[in-house]
């Protein structure tokens, strides 16, 4: 099967349609899947339905997709860094089904797994728990989560080879890997495409037999909160030369 294609626009061609579900890979600006982002959002469908850890940041990753009201819906665990998200929760426009951070990851992975749900503690005793069962199990409540499949996947690798083999960069890994496993069609973009074999199998995070689509292209190298301080020399001469 032929895995690789030119660019965004045609690994997503006869994907795509209003009010589907798509699980988004990423973690805050770290690994998401920009290129198939900007392209979902060039093809105007909406209603859509997202699981992603988060919803980007304004005007950037999924925060474009935000600002053109084409999601209905996001299944997520934060949402701090992204005004206009916050905004549309507050205000009704926007559907919010929080999740515990490793609730969400282990929904995608279970789904991937074709597990339909499981039992957790996390979440026991909150709002998280409203309208879900609970079972006692050795003297413990726990609440059952539903797995998610969604109809597509996007995700971010590092590399890949021609068959889809995936190699994650640190923490683009984290919901990058169960995101992936959870869709219907998985279509991913990397940094470098290498030839078949090329790849010591003991460094594979995600085998090809999840990956459907593939693109290489350029991605912009963005910081999502920027942390500086002066250098010693400079800090020694707005003190007047005392260090």
């Amino acid at each position: 099967m032929q895995k690789i294609y030119d660019n965004a626009d045609a690994a997503l061609e006869g994907v795509l349609k209003d009010g589907m579900s798509i699980a988004a890979g990423g973690f805050g600006l770290c690994g998401i899947p920009e290129l198939l982002i900007a392209a979902i959002h060039k093809a105007g469908v909406k209603n859509l339905t997202i699981a992603s850890n988060n919803c980007g940041v304004d005007g950037f990753g999924l925060g474009i997709l935000l600002d053109s009201k084409q999601i209905a819906k996001m299944q997520s665990s934060y949402v701090g860094e992204n005004a206009e998200f916050m905004r549309q929760y507050l205000s009704g426009e926007l559907e919010l089904e929080f999740n515990p951070q490793g609730t969400l990851a282990e929904r995608m992975r279970a789904g991937g797994a074709g597990i339909p749900g499981f039992y957790t503690k996390t979440g026991v005793g909150t709002v998280i728990a409203e309208g879900k069962e609970v079972k006692n199990f050795d003297g413990e409540d726990y609440i059952l989560e539903r797995g998610i499949v969604t109809d597509l996947s996007i995700v971010k690798a590092w590399k890949a080879d021609e068959t889809g083999n995936l190699v994650f960069r640190k923490t683009a890994r984290n919901f990058n890997v169960p995101a992936a496993t959870c869709g219907r069609i998985c279509v991913v973009e990397v940094e470098e495409i290498v030839p078949a074999g090329s790849l010591d199998p003991d460094h594979v995070h995600l085998p090809g037999i999840y990956v459907h689509r593939l693109i290489q292209g350029q991605h912009e190298k963005r910081i999502e909160q920027r942390t500086v301080r002066k250098r010693p020399e400079a800090a020694a001469a707005t003190n007047g030369g005392n260090a």
